[in-house]
């Protein structure tokens, strides 16, 4: 997972920072500082992060799945 595909599934889900952050139950700032690249995540923190993404619908594509390079795909809503 990429700041910028965290970035990407926020904007496609509509988050900020802040509902991100509340959902996955670490700092806004973190996920701000990440996204901006001025730090990394530590294993559990990236994995909230990406659990909370993922079930809202976010598939994380690697870049052996997308032409140009890494990016995200949104599940259609039930």
């Amino acid at each position: 997972m990429t700041p910028e595909q965290v970035k990407m599934a926020r904007a496609g889900l509509g988050l900020g920072v802040r509902e991100l952050g509340e959902m996955a139950g670490v700092s806004f700032t973190t996920i701000s500082r990440f996204e901006t690249g001025k730090s990394g995540l530590q294993l559990s923190t990236a994995e909230a992060i990406r659990k909370v993404l993922e079930a809202e619908g976010v598939q994380f594509l690697d870049c052996g799945q997308v032409a140009a390079g890494t990016g995200i795909a949104l599940k259609a809503k039930q």
